[in-house]
């Protein structure tokens, strides 16, 4: 029994004892990590005489604790991406007026996370140089062609330079397909055509030749699944680079998965997940659960927690059975601390509950780490190649949600749309309701 009170072995317990090196891994936010909640702090006035609480410390954070003693790799989730280093969270200027200015950077708290991770013997996977949704779009659009060019190669270099060594795998650029599978028309491929996608990768390339570098996106989970579509535009997205021979090492497949979704947001099965890793690794790339989460809060409360061990633990071992497949990274790992409350709404999509306890899905998701350790059955009779178990029952039965009756799949499906799931999965929900 741990410290906390936690039972058996640890995620990365069971992956130590597997027959391949696995990451698993978390986004990680510097506050919770470094700076104790409310109530971890043991206040005494008696032995803090005129100290406020706020000042008084404790020496490990539960959310420290918890990743160090679970995960064996982090990933930085907001504050290495380019705005918030460079505009959005300005370093410190002068007066402390915002800054507009590109080439400021204030590397502070993506500093403070990778410099604990390393402490702590812990992988690093970089998130992410290109994405147009956290890029300084606006000063982007005002300037010519070459300049942003400039621009962005400038910061992939800054950005990789400045972790040389501590960083060796990169999320190079992220989501630049549409739903649709075309590209998504960002600032980047206005200003620099469809080749920037294979120029970001050669700068990184020339910034660390020794990197691991990774494309990244979503909804491409699942061949012939829900969203076949985008998931063939990956794949073929991925054999193009390969073909020209850009130096390119695998991509993440994100996985942020809404139980509840109908039509394009339904998840996508076992046996759709593993056949797309499968033809990705055929191309010799790896592949990584690069974000998961499973939101569960539109469903009744009897089905949240089934469903919710279901995806991770039988989408994880479908995954685990693909030679090519190196890792799963959770997007958060406590509901304490998740992104999903602040762009979609309140929900429990974790491994932990809101006090750090281990919940259904933690349990499923080390099931399915467990089926390629000693004693485990590869697969953990998940059907892999058809969506029955061997009663006939459609994998997800349960809790699966039926389509309504009336679809308007269209608003997904727009040519070269660029917003980011969040914001069209919101605009379909208005529209639903207008309909």
């Amino acid at each position: 029994m741990y410290e906390d009170g936690v039972d058996g072995d640890s995620l990365k317990e069971v992956l130590a004892k597997a027959c391949k090196n696995i990451d698993i891994g978390a986004a990680v936010l510097p506050k919770p990590l470094l700076n104790p909640d409310v109530d971890e702090i043991d206040y005494d006035e008696s032995k803090h005489e005129g100290v406020a609480p706020e000042q008084t410390h404790v020496k490990t954070t539960r959310y420290a604790r918890t990743l160090s003693r679970e995960f064996n790799a982090v990933v930085v989730e907001h504050h290495l991406k380019w705005a918030p280093m460079c505009v959005d969270e300005p370093g410190p200027c002068p007066g402390g007026e915002s800054s507009n200015r590109l080439g400021r950077y204030d590397f502070h708290h993506a500093d403070a996370i990778v410099d604990w991770a390393i402490k702590h013997n812990m992988k690093v996977k970089g998130h992410v140089l290109a994405w147009h949704v956290t890029s300084p779009g606006s000063l982007l659009e005002e300037m010519s062609p070459q300049q942003v060019k400039e621009e962005l190669r400038r910061h992939i270099f800054t950005t990789m330079g400045h972790f040389y060594g501590r960083i060796k795998t990169w999320d190079v650029v992220n989501e630049a397909l549409a739903p649709d599978g075309s590209l998504a028309d960002s600032v980047f491929l206005r200003k620099l055509g469809p080749g920037y996608i294979e120029q970001c990768f050669r700068w990184a390339h020339q910034a660390d030749p020794d990197a691991i570098l990774l494309y990244n996106d979503n909804k491409v989970e699942g061949m012939n699944g829900p969203n076949a579509r985008k998931a063939d535009a990956f794949y073929q997205l991925l054999a193009d680079l390969k073909r020209r021979n850009v130096p390119i090492h695998g991509c993440g497949i994100q996985a942020h998965f809404n139980a509840s979704g109908v039509g394009k947001n339904r998840p996508p099965t076992p046996r759709m997940v593993k056949n797309q890793i499968h033809r990705i690794g055929k191309l010799g790339l790896s592949v990584n659960i690069s974000e998961m989460d499973v939101r569960v809060s539109q469903l009744p409360p009897n089905l949240r927690q089934i469903a919710q061990r279901q995806i991770y633990r039988d989408i994880i071992a479908a995954a685990l059975t693909e030679s090519c497949f190196d890792g799963i990274w959770t997007w958060g790992f406590t509901d304490r601390h998740t992104w999903v409350t602040h762009f979609y709404y309140d929900d429990e999509p974790l491994l932990f509950d809101e006090e750090y306890t281990r919940k259904e899905a933690y349990y499923g998701l080390r099931e399915a780490l467990s089926s390629i350790a000693p004693g485990g059955v590869v697969g953990a009779g998940v059907p892999l190649y058809q969506d029955e178990d061997e009663d006939g029952n459609t994998w997800g039965h349960l809790w699966i949600q039926g389509e309504p009756e009336s679809e308007n799949e269209q608003l997904l499906d727009v040519e070269g749309e660029a917003k980011p799931d969040w914001e069209l999965e919101s605009e379909t929900a208005n529209s639903y309701q207008l309909m």
